[in-house]
């Protein structure tokens, strides 16, 4: 049997020389993929697209800057790094956007292996992944303050600037008048609306733009969005109606919060329990503080 190989190679040799050598894909500088071994993973590319970041250590590979120090079987270069992780390396490298998956929880790693081959921006696209996750993780708050008796409007707090911006396209969907997008004069922060403009009527308090007391809407039905869009949001009122004030649309100040949980909300890295709120639970609230 062994006698038969040794022969069969000397004929394939005798009809291809080249055939039974180590890949040389990757010496040819006229080629335009190459094939790495990373970890015993096989990945495949061109070479434009490992040289993309001067300087890294993909670059210096690709354009033959830094020598092959090891190679498989087949001749292939062989990184000895995270194998499966790599694909990830590679599709930044392809898109120029880092997109992993809802569920992805080895952001550490990514982060080592991007240093390893030299992606500076790699790195801070991952650590900005971490800190967006790591956000997401925490609960998010909601305030709604009825100060309209007393000209300071309706006032609407959330540490999520993302539901604030669904309750700026609600109150363009249900405003009495056309509006382009959402009035500017509303917005004091990423976290803050202040509706200031009402004028009382026999229906209710109308919400109404300052400079030509545009109608919008009523403040009941402001307020009644609102909650409605963060329950649908999925917020839970942590304010006790009194007998006195037993609708929202009474009371002076609605809180609410939202705990993030990591197997139902996108992106998030690990697996964490809803908050727990007791029945006398402190929220991170102040009436009488002025936010700005």
């Amino acid at each position: 049997m062994e006698w038969n190989l040794r022969r069969m190679e000397s004929e394939l040799r005798h009809i291809n020389p080249d055939l039974l050598q180590p890949s040389k894909s990757f010496k040819k500088p006229s080629s335009g993929t190459i094939t790495l071994n990373v970890g015993g993973f096989l990945y495949t590319a061109h070479r434009t697209t490992l040289a993309k970041h001067q300087g890294s250590f993909l670059e210096e590979l690709a354009n033959g800057k830094k020598p092959v120090q090891h190679t498989d079987s087949m001749g292939n270069p062989f990184i000895d790094r995270d194998g499966p992780v790599f694909r990830h390396v590679l599709n930044y490298l392809r898109t120029g956007e880092l997109q992993l998956p809802d569920d992805f929880r080895e952001a550490g790693l990514l982060r080592r292996e991007a240093d390893f081959y030299r992606l500076s921006e790699l790195v801070e696209a991952v650590v900005e992944w971490e800190s967006q996750r790591a956000a997401q993780r925490e609960a998010a708050f909601l305030e709604v303050t009825d100060s309209h008796e007393r000209s300071q409007g309706l006032k609407v707090y959330c540490s999520d600037p993302a539901f604030l911006d669904k309750v700026k396209g609600r109150l363009v969907q249900i405003s009495k008048s056309r509006l382009d997008g959402f009035p500017e004069e509303f917005v004091v922060s990423s976290n803050v609306i202040q509706f200031r403009h009402f004028i009382k009527s026999e229906p209710g308090s109308r919400l109404v733009l300052k400079e030509d007391s545009t109608f919008l809407c009523t403040l009941d039905c402001l307020k009644l969005e609102t909650v409605m869009l963060a329950l649908r949001s999925g917020y839970k009122m942590v304010t006790s109606l009194d007998s006195s004030k037993g609708s929202v649309v009474a009371a002076e100040a609605l809180h609410f919060v939202k705990p993030h949980w990591s197997s139902t909300d996108n992106f998030h890295t690990s697996a964490s329990e809803p908050l727990k709120l007791g029945k006398r639970a402190r929220l991170p609230f102040n009436r009488n503080k002025q936010i700005t």
